[in-house]
């Protein structure tokens, strides 16, 4: 009975001794973050992990590549681009077809059109798929009003196609333009004198093209012969010109009028100049533009005499 006892008392401290060590082992370090107060295995095991983590880094294993994106995301990104591109072609077919069936083929009629294509701030990344989706529009155009199209006028666009595509860079543009349309028909903004809300001139009032030699004056003079309001407007392709008016009689015993003071004239200060000038006397409104570089210039003018005027 005393040595079953006995053995019993030592069976409990032997339980006693191997809880005191699993608490004393394993608790303390289970949750320390201090390097120092790891094993030597559970530094070489941290070690480990970070190699295996900088790997995964290096290879790129926790971002998506392009190429491993699934299959079905690469077919609705596909879909969505050939539905953009579709409706731009319903649209770009159906805006040329209007403007074809205006056409009137008698022999003064209207039987041209210029479309102009200005791609200024369209992105460098989808120039590319524009170019192709232009492309496609062009030829279905072609299958099917064959020999309708004779050249079509794209701005701020690389020159690449040669075809039936006319390309402009900026500084370009109105000497490219004036080549295939009126000038009273293109907007000011890409070298013309078409400018919207304008009350004195319209698309109908004849637009008249002069060529200025390098280091050269011309003179245009518009004759009044009775008590009249004359109106003009004109500008110089690449501008860099002296620009005056004045008025002259015909009576001698009447002054010169100076209409505008002799000035220089750029590209930045303006793109159209306008005057007007009333008078009851005889004689004729007289500009002057001279060129100041050794390039010729285009000058493009137009002007109204109001008979009316009290």
């Amino acid at each position: 009975m005393a040595e079953a006892q006995k053995l019993e008392v030592v069976k409990v401290e032997k339980a006693k001794v191997e809880e005191s060590k699993i608490i004393k082992s394993g608790s303390f370090k289970e949750g320390t973050n201090v390097v120092a107060e790891l094993s030597v295995d559970e530094k070489k095991a941290l070690d480990e992990l970070k190699q295996l983590i900088q790997d995964a880094l290096n290879k790129h294993e926790f971002t998506a590549k392009e190429e491993e994106k699934p299959v079905a995301e690469k077919k609705r990104t596909k879909e969505r681009r050939e539905k953009k591109r579709s409706k731009f072609l319903r649209w770009r077919i159906q805006f040329l077809e209007k403007s074809i069936r205006k056409f009137d083929f008698t022999p003064n009629g209207i039987n041209t059109f210029v479309q102009v294509i200005d791609l200024k701030n369209l992105p460098a990344s989808s120039k590319m798929e524009f170019r192709q989706a232009s492309s496609q529009a062009l030829n279905l155009l072609q299958d099917n009003y064959p020999e309708f199209v004779a050249k079509q006028d794209d701005q701020s666009f690389p020159e690449r196609m040669k075809s039936k595509f006319v390309f402009a860079s900026p500084s370009k543009s109105a000497e490219t333009l004036i080549k295939y349309t009126a000038p009273e028909q293109v907007p000011v903004q890409y070298g013309g004198l078409n400018r919207e809300g304008e009350e004195e001139f319209t698309v109908v009032d004849d637009v008249t093209g002069v060529t200025i030699k390098p280091k050269t004056k011309h003179t245009i003079g518009f004759p009044i012969n009775k008590k009249s309001s004359l109106v003009w407007e004109l500008r110089v392709v690449g501008w860099d010109v002296k620009y005056g008016a004045e008025f002259v009689p015909t009576a001698e015993d009447v002054y010169d009028v100076i209409i505008s003071e002799t000035r220089k004239v750029s590209s930045a200060d303006e793109t159209v100049i306008s005057g007007r000038f009333e008078t009851g006397n005889p004689g004729k409104v007289v500009l002057t533009i001279g060129s100041q570089t050794f390039k010729k210039k285009e000058l493009l003018y137009r002007s109204k005499l109001n008979l009316d005027f009290k």
